[in-house]
């Protein structure tokens, strides 16, 4: 099977789908710096194209006659997003980028298609972009299957819903994959290996500081003796401060409120704010976890870009380029490789 990538952001999805077996050919993102980190990690035949994914026209693909194609991938989920209310409606031009996929998607016929998002498309308009995503491919002769899968039911170390549109050229009913996973991964389990950080640590590869306990640590680590990316955003001494007053599991409530002078209502800020992982769970999502600062669980500081990619299930060979910033964006809005594995091998399954 052969696959097409939109939307693909640094190449969570790509890598899931190349460890199930697919030759992931063409690919589409806007964003340089996604691009520059997909690039680094995966060579398609047929490259990346960068830019506006409404500029893209579709080319012809080798191999193409012989083997099944599935076109994958999730258009931008910021508009949909329950921590995001004053965008998430009809009015956002980008919840609409959905109408791209279904144009790549006509234009190729693929075998299969799989289409992913944020849970809370399902809520946005009460399920319009939901129901209308359906009616296209409906139109365009798909049978659909769509589900809500949990990170932590496939053995990736945090609470992380996504939601997936699985379709079939032939009428074929997707079966959707069982969960691997009955106990949890933690996040100890997933980063108690790596160097301990002063807050800015900027030292991009560093050694291994002890063996991995863990057997998912492990599978990430591989045969490596050191990892890149294991590094921090500068904290002020204000915020340190705050961060030695969350205990794991805590969040900003827990900060004394003389640390909390510059905020005009203390209340009012979100839950997600400051929130402290608890080392013996698995983590919250991992979003734009520098600015909701996220704490590591033992040390006061933030989380290195490495860390947050361990809570992805990234596996430590997979560098991300760009400054800080773009690092952690791209880690943050990418789909977790085992859980698009997940799906991907129940699509060469149900072929």
């Amino acid at each position: 099977m052969i696959g097409i990538d939109l939307f693909s952001g640094a190449g969570g999805m790509s890598l899931g789908a190349r460890m199930a077996g697919i030759d992931v050919q063409l690919v589409v993102e806007a964003d340089k710096y996604a691009a520059d980190t997909y690039l680094h990690n995966h060579m398609p035949k047929h490259g990346v194209f960068v830019d506006d994914i409404r500029k893209f026209k579709p080319i012809s693909l080798k191999n193409r006659s012989k083997e099944e194609l599935v076109v994958f991938g999730g258009p931008p989920c910021q508009g949909f997003s329950t921590s995001n209310q004053r965008t998430r409606s009809s009015q956002n031009d980008n919840n609409w980028l959905f109408k791209e996929f279904v144009r790549v998607i006509e234009a190729y016929k693929p075998d299969w298609f799989v289409f992913e998002n944020v849970k809370g498309i399902l809520e946005t308009e009460r399920g319009l972009f939901v129901d209308q995503i359906l009616g296209e491919f409906g139109k365009l002769g798909y049978t659909t299957s769509y589900d809500l899968l949990h990170a932590t039911d496939f053995g990736i170390p945090q609470k992380r819903a996504r939601f997936f549109i699985v379709g079939s050229l032939h009428g074929v009913t997707y079966q959707f994959p069982s969960p691997t996973h009955k106990t949890p991964i933690t996040v100890a389990a997933a980063i108690d290996d790596l160097p301990v950080l002063d807050n800015g640590a900027s030292k991009c590869y560093l050694p291994y500081a002890k063996a991995a306990m863990s057997e998912y640590a492990k599978g990430l680590r591989g045969n490596l003796i050191g990892c890149h990316n294991h590094i921090l955003t500068r904290n002020n001494k204000l915020i340190i401060e705050r961060y030695k007053h969350i205990p794991q599991g805590g969040n900003w409530e827990n900060i004394p409120d003389h640390l909390m002078k510059n905020y005009a209502d203390k209340s009012r800020c979100h839950t997600g704010i400051y929130r402290r992982l608890h080392a013996d769970r698995p983590s919250v999502v991992i979003g734009n976890f520098r600015k909701n600062m996220l704490i590591h669980p033992t040390q006061d500081r933030g989380l290195s870009v490495r860390e947050a990619a361990r809570l992805q299930s990234f596996p430590d060979n997979f560098v991300f380029k760009g400054s800080i910033g773009f690092q952690q964006q791209q880690v943050g809005n990418a789909v977790p490789p085992l859980l698009a594995q997940a799906v991907f091998n129940q699509v060469i399954r149900n072929d």
